[in-house]
């Protein structure tokens, strides 16, 4: 969506409205940025801004991240190979410090 529809949809003028015109923007971006997300899987949880989508984000990757790599631990798991599962449990318990 442009500006001009923004603005001409909402019956907006640039003088009296303009901070109501950039909480409409906030959104549109806001909305671009959820769609992003979920689109790729992602949950959006509470975010009410574009940072708060972000810090989400962020936090969902790492998490993707611990498992991976605790995953890979396990599928290396062999009877002769000592600590691999207190590997794997090392690093997801990393999520909860």
């Amino acid at each position: 969506m442009n500006v001009f529809k923004l603005i001409e949809e909402n019956g907006l003028n640039l003088h009296g409205d303009i901070e109501h015109f950039a909480e409409l923007i906030r959104q549109e971006e806001r909305e671009k940025v959820a769609a992003w997300m979920m689109a790729r899987g992602y949950a959006t949880g509470h975010g009410d801004t574009i940072e708060d989508l972000l810090v989400e984000l962020e936090w969902q990757v790492r998490e993707s991240e611990r498992e991976a790599c605790a995953k890979v631990c396990e599928d290396r798991e062999r009877a002769n190979l000592y600590g691999v599962k207190e590997c794997a449990a090392a690093i997801r318990a990393r999520g909860n410090t």
